[in-house]
């Protein structure tokens, strides 16, 4: 009997001793209290065994925990890189499978990440009512007015990368976006303030044996580069053509060239991707498809350049009128898109050019048959570059014009562009303190596109934003 049991014992006896003492002080202890007294002492001895085994079993969870613990990590650099929605829209699954490469993923451990962008803004309308500025959703349920300004959460991400083995990766992201949800009513409607899972796959692919790599589940459509020099605003190529959609994709990544096919679930996508099925919106047929190759050189440690191009069978520019989001087409409307971005010295350049290849039936409204219906472009070029160093942090001067073309020249529903001039500085690799100024010329949302109730030419906004983005 251990010490622990012999003083369980000892106060087990004196225990035993105390209601015969208290009722006959002066008689002898009888056989029966005797048998009394070591049965308590026998349960007492017992509950010792059974917690000295629950201590060991606390233990060993302990240590298992542990265990799990060490095998969730967390890396700013990679946190920061994977839910940036400013760089390499489409290209994350390449970016997982060189960040296993590099070191900054390690197989069989998780690594959570996160992201939030917190923003204030002011915004003026020539008109009532007409913002076109497009991180907002353009609609009247939630602008109010001439003058509109806000203080919020524009967008709040987590994701997890799992490394199973070293052909498997499993990449989940959620989301919490109520400023550009598609839930009805106002940015404090329960409906826009929902979390969604915004992109999960699963990916096969070692890129120290294979230049090969595919991934199945919910992800961006590879359609052309769809990034902005920005440090907020969206390009407005992203909004009109960024696709993001349920599918399969086969890759390939070797020697500066990057190929990529998706097979996309047909019916109106989660975004810029339509292939009716039966001419219905029901998404039950794979019946759509995305072709995107591109190059990269390196001509110099200073100089680099990016060229690429981009097919898809169904965008989302197939319905007729009136328009409206995610309803069905009778047929599909392919798109193209040719980009390139180059890298001189802290000079970053892009330019994109994307259009639908057939005319958007819906921008032909019967009521206005002079407006003949168009085919849909949008194109955007942009720079930015250090211009200062404070406190040994740069500051990025930026400056982007994208334009969208629905319908023919002198149609309320023809353009909408966009003007944004940027300021940006990370205080460390995942803290981004940014301020921008947007002008926009034209008031074109893709609902009712072709009603000149809605669009107008004429609508003139701009708008001023600061903001911090902050991940791990």
């Amino acid at each position: 009997m251990n010490n622990k049991a012999a003083l369980v014992g000892f106060f087990g006896l004196l225990l035993g001793f105390l209601p015969a003492t208290a009722n006959a002080s002066e008689e002898a202890v009888s056989s029966a209290q005797i048998q009394e007294m070591m049965r308590r002492l026998e349960k007492l001895e017992k509950l010792v065994e059974k917690q000295g085994v629950a201590e060991k079993e606390i233990k060993e969870e302990v240590k298992e925990v542990r265990k799990l613990a060490d095998r969730i990590k967390t890396n700013s650099t990679y946190g920061n890189a994977i839910l940036d929605p400013t760089n390499q829209i489409n290209r994350k699954q390449q970016y997982i499978l060189n960040s296993r490469i590099d070191g900054l993923l390690t197989t069989g451990d998780v690594t959570l990440s996160g992201s939030i962008w917190a923003t204030a803004d002011y915004q003026q309308s020539n008109m009532n009512d007409k913002f076109g500025w497009l991180m907002r959703h353009p609609t009247f349920r939630n602008q109010k007015g001439k003058e509109v300004s806000h203080a919020l959460i524009h967008s709040a991400q987590i994701s997890a990368t799992y490394p199973a083995n070293e052909w498997i990766t499993i990449y989940s992201e959620l989301l919490y976006d109520p400023e550009q949800s598609f839930g009805s009513g106002t940015i404090t409607d329960v409906n826009r303030n929902q979390i969604q899972l915004r992109k999960g796959y699963v990916l096969f692919g070692d890129l120290n044996k294979s230049p090969f790599h595919f991934s199945i589940g919910k992800m961006a459509t590879p359609f052309g580069l769809t990034d902005t020099v920005n440090p907020f605003t969206a390009s407005t190529v992203w909004h009109a053509f960024g696709g993001l959609a349920y599918g399969a994709k086969l890759g390939y990544l070797n020697g500066g060239f990057d190929a990529s096919i998706m097979a996309v679930q047909g019916g109106a996508q989660f975004r810029a991707a339509n292939a009716p099925v039966h001419e219905t919106s029901v998404p039950s047929s794979i019946n759509n498809y995305v072709i995107d190759l591109n190059y990269k050189h390196n001509f110099t440690a200073n100089l680099s350049a990016l060229i690429g191009a981009s097919y898809q069978r169904g965008s989302a520019y197939c319905q007729d009128f009136p328009v409206l989001h995610f309803e069905a087409c009778k047929d599909v409307n392919p798109a193209y898109d040719f980009y390139t971005q180059w890298k001189i010295g802290d000079l970053e350049l892009i330019g994109e050019f994307a259009k639908t290849v057939d005319v958007w039936p819906g921008t032909l409204n019967p009521s206005f048959p002079e407006f003949e219906a168009s085919r849909v472009t949008s194109f955007s070029v942009g720079a930015k570059y250090p211009v200062a160093n404070i406190w040994e942090k740069d500051i990025n001067l930026s400056l982007e014009f994208s334009r969208f073309l629905a319908g023919p020249n002198n149609s309320p529903w023809h353009n909408q562009d966009q003007w944004v001039v940027g300021l940006e500085t990370y205080l460390t690799p995942s803290i981004k303190l940014f301020g921008e100024y947007i002008h926009v010329n034209g008031f074109v949302p893709l609902n009712n596109v072709s009603d000149p109730s809605v669009s107008n030419a004429d609508v003139k906004n701009g708008a001023g934003v600061i903001g911090a983005a902050v991940s791990f």
